[in-house]
């Protein structure tokens, strides 16, 4: 099967398909490794809202991916960043996903993002407005009976006078938490806004401060992800957690190593890059539960260079090639996103996001993607 894909000047050459569909296994509920994929939305094409207003969300395919992760056996980590939260998605659209993710799968592993997303970080005019911020969402979380992950705050960042301003809010908020929650650690990367997070721009410093919270609230915390995209960060983070405490790598482009880990430890998943990746992943971990490490590398090393272009600088537009594959894949009938995402990528991108994801047999059915990318060049005029 071929397709004739443009290169950055325009010159079309024929690509031919090489890929085989990864068929993947459901990965049991004792695998080695706690995986959550971190599921974007699908917006509503036939909205009435400009983009730049509230997100309208088809509801139905949003929800039938769900089931497909958790049909994988994987996790689901709601209403994050992948699914635009902050980005698009707002809080009462957030907490209605959340609320029809618990009640669709009420059997699913299932985490779900805190945030205080809902207070304008210039409204914020300190801390106690940061932690009853958090508080109204912890509360409208919980009253779902449903997981927690804490995620960054922007308005934290933009009230705290240091570090101690960090510790007293998290002791504040993890003690209204029913059960342990999985703490968030977004790099600037993802978030700009989020430059500075733990009261210093310097990594050691943050380091101590969160690790001084994990410690005086461990019986509080599950783990904590950490998005910061530097394994050596990461697993120097991860070697001085408390006993118990879980590491989640949220770094898209070290994943394999770190999930696989080393004679000290390794990490557990929590990745945005496990969307698309979800069929690699189950089967992945699977092998690695089997004790087959090189099965397991095997599988995920190839999709490396794939998930480098997808969160690539400026990473925090990594949501528009995770849904680009979904609409790929079939996941959804349209290519377009809150906030009209879907233009915040060059063609290159996603030529070339088309050429590795085929490559590591992560087009599930090529026919229907030649279809559609034809579909995308013709709208480009290529």
């Amino acid at each position: 099967m071929k397709i004739a894909l443009p290169d950055a000047s325009g010159r079309r050459t024929d690509y031919t398909l090489t890929g085989t569909p990864i068929s993947a296994g459901r990965l049991g509920r004792d695998a080695s490794r706690v995986v959550f994929s971190a599921a974007h939305v699908v917006a509503d094409p036939f909205t009435a809202n400009d983009p730049s207003g509230r997100a309208t969300l088809d509801w139905a395919k949003t929800m039938a991916f769900r089931h497909y992760l958790a049909g994988l056996g994987l996790g689901i980590a709601e209403a994050m960043d992948t699914a635009q939260r902050g980005m698009g998605l707002d809080w009462s659209g957030a907490l209605e996903l959340i609320r029809r993710t618990r009640e669709d799968l009420p059997d699913a592993l299932v985490a779900n993002g805190c945030g205080t997303d809902h207070l304008d970080p210039a409204d914020a005019r300190g801390i106690d407005d940061v932690i009853r911020a958090y508080l109204e969402q912890i509360e409208a979380i919980q009253k779902l009976d449903a997981r927690i992950i804490l995620m960054a705050s922007r308005a934290l960042v933009r009230v705290a006078k240091g570090p101690a301003d960090y510790v007293q809010v998290y002791d504040r908020v993890l003690a209204a938490c029913d059960r342990p929650v999985i703490l968030h650690w977004l790099g600037e990367m993802f978030d700009p806004a989020l430059a500075g997070y733990w009261g210093s721009p310097r990594f050691g410093d943050a380091l101590e401060t969160a690790l001084e919270v994990i410690h005086r609230n461990a019986a509080r915390v599950d783990g904590i992800k950490i998005s910061l995209l530097d394994k050596d960060k990461e697993i120097l983070m991860r070697r001085r957690l408390p006993s118990g405490v879980k590491m989640y790598t949220g770094d898209d482009f070290n994943y394999p190593e770190l999930i696989a880990g080393d004679d000290q430890g390794y990490s557990h998943a929590l990745l945005g890059i496990f969307d698309p990746l979800a069929p690699a992943a189950a089967h992945a971990v699977g092998l690695l539960g089997q004790g087959d490490v090189a099965g397991f590398r095997a599988t995920l090393d190839p999709t490396v260079p794939l998930a480098r272009l997808i969160f690539r600088a400026p990473t925090q537009y990594y949501k528009t090639g995770v849904v680009f594959l979904a609409w790929l894949n079939g996941f959804q009938d349209h290519f377009i996103m809150p906030g009209g995402a879907q233009a915040m990528r060059p063609l290159p991108y996603f030529t070339e996001a088309f050429r590795l994801a085929d490559g590591c047999g992560l087009l599930r059915d090529p026919g229907l993607a030649v279809h559609r990318m034809k579909t995308l060049l013709a709208l480009y005029g290529a």
